[in-house]
C-alpha cells in the first residue's frame, strides 16, 4: 500500500483527536478542584489502626463528601495514627463531639473517613480534634480469628471422641 500525504495527514488527525479523547474523559471524571482546595478548617482524629486509609481519601457524612484527608502522622509517644482532615467551608455546622470510622467503600475497596453527627450545639473549628474514633475493620484480621475457632472447635471436637 503506498503512503500519500493525504493518508499521513488523517492518521495523524486521528491520533490526534484520540489523545483529545483521553485528556477530555480525564478532566471529566478527576475532580481537581477537590485536590488543590485549600479552604475551609482543619480537624484531627487519632486512631489505633487506619489500614490502608490514604492521603487526599475522602472525608463524608450521610454519604455526602465534605472533604478530604489531608496528612497522616504517626505519634510515637501515644502509638497512634493521628489523621488531619480538610473540611470544607460550607460544612461548618458539625456538631463539636461527632465521631469518626474508617470505613471501606464496598467489600474491598478503598478506604475513607466517616464522621457520624452528634448532638452538641458548638461545632467544629479549625483545630479542633474529634475524640470518638473507630478504627478500621481489617479483613485479614477477622478472617484469621474465623480460621483461628474453627481449628479450635475440630481440636476440641478431636478430644471428645
Amino acid at each position: 500500500m503506498e503512503t500519500t500525504p493525504a493518508r499521513e495527514l488523517g492518521a495523524g488527525l486521528f491520533i490526534l483527536l484520540g489523545f483529545a479523547a483521553l485528556f477530555f474523559l480525564a478532566t471529566q471524571t478527576t475532580n481537581i478542584e477537590s485536590y488543590i482546595d485549600d479552604s475551609g478548617y482543619l480537624i484531627t482524629a487519632r486512631f489505633q489502626d487506619i489500614a490502608g486509609l490514604k492521603e487526599r481519601a475522602p472525608v463524608s457524612m450521610a454519604g455526602v463528601t465534605i472533604g478530604r484527608v489531608e496528612r497522616i502522622a504517626f505519634d510515637s509517644d501515644a502509638l497512634e495514627a493521628v489523621v488531619t482532615m480538610r473540611i470544607g467551608g460550607e460544612f461548618a455546622q458539625i456538631p463539636d463531639d461527632s465521631d469518626a470510622s474508617i470505613l471501606t467503600a464496598g467489600l474491598l475497596g478503598s478506604k475513607y473517613v466517616g464522621i457520624g453527627p452528634g448532638g452538641a450545639e458548638t461545632y467544629l473549628r479549625d483545630g479542633s480534634r474529634i475524640e470518638l474514633t473507630q478504627s478500621a475493620i481489617v479483613l485479614e484480621n477477622l478472617v484469621g480469628k474465623l480460621l483461628f475457632r474453627l481449628g479450635m472447635e475440630s481440636d476440641d471436637a478431636n478430644v471428645a471422641e
